[in-house]
């Protein structure tokens, strides 16, 4: 199983990124004004977790019980802003830096 971030159409191994590429995707997206939807898929252990940004469509999912480790990623998310529109890059890099899985 893997976990993977996906900004618009950029993927890549949640273990295997940097800042800068965050930022960049990011960036790139706003200022061309197109709508930043980022995605985290997380799928280790006990965990099988989607997040995504509020500029992301919609995906009807599947309502059950989080798990302990689902929902401290899940506060973890909302503390640091990331459902919100105008969600930082820097809290987006701060979420993958203390995601512990």
């Amino acid at each position: 199983m893997a976990s993977k971030i996906i900004i618009g159409s950029s993927e890549r191994d949640i273990n295997n990124i940097e800042p800068n590429w965050i930022n960049e995707q990011i960036n790139r997206r706003r200022n061309e004004g197109v709508p930043v939807c980022v995605r985290i898929i997380i799928e280790k252990g006990d965990i099988n977790i989607s997040l995504a940004t509020s500029d992301c469509p919609s995906s009807a999912g599947i309502r059950r019980t989080l798990t302990g480790a689902e929902n401290e990623i899940l506060n973890l998310w909302n503390r640091l802003h990331l459902s919100e529109t105008n969600f930082s890059s820097g809290n987006l890099v701060a979420f993958l830096k203390q995601l512990r899985i």
